[in-house]
């Protein structure tokens, strides 16, 4: 990957048509399951979005796999697929980005306080 690709992103853009493309194959109840996932996991993204990418590859790819040996969804990922996500992330009461800044927002603000305190 070159600079100029991860700073405009085109990188991104060409792994997520491809993602795209390889769902299209899908049936219906593996591509309305990956719409699930991808919903369930953006929120555990960065900025970007880049550290989101092997995961959603891994994701896609056991649906894949699923949907060749004939697999139904709910066999594999049950009715909880807000709960498979949260395990592929890192478990229940994984951090999302809104987490993330919150804690950053409340040390700054607590490392100005203690300034100004003493």
């Amino acid at each position: 990957m070159s600079f100029w690709e991860t700073m405009t992103g085109s990188d991104l853009t060409r792994e997520w048509k491809a993602f795209e493309a390889r769902a299209e194959v899908l049936p219906a109840d593996h591509r309305a399951a990956w719409e699930q996932i991808k919903g369930h996991l953006f929120p555990h993204g960065d900025f970007t979005g880049r550290n989101l990418m092997p995961i959603l590859d891994g994701a896609l790819g056991l649906l894949e796999e699923t949907a060749a040996d004939g697999q139904g969804v709910h066999e594999v990922l049950g009715d909880d697929v807000e709960g498979f996500c949260a395990a592929l992330v890192g478990g229940a009461g994984a951090r999302g980005h809104r987490d993330r800044w919150r804690a950053q927002l409340n040390r700054n603000v607590a490392r100005r306080l203690s300034r100004l305190g003493g």
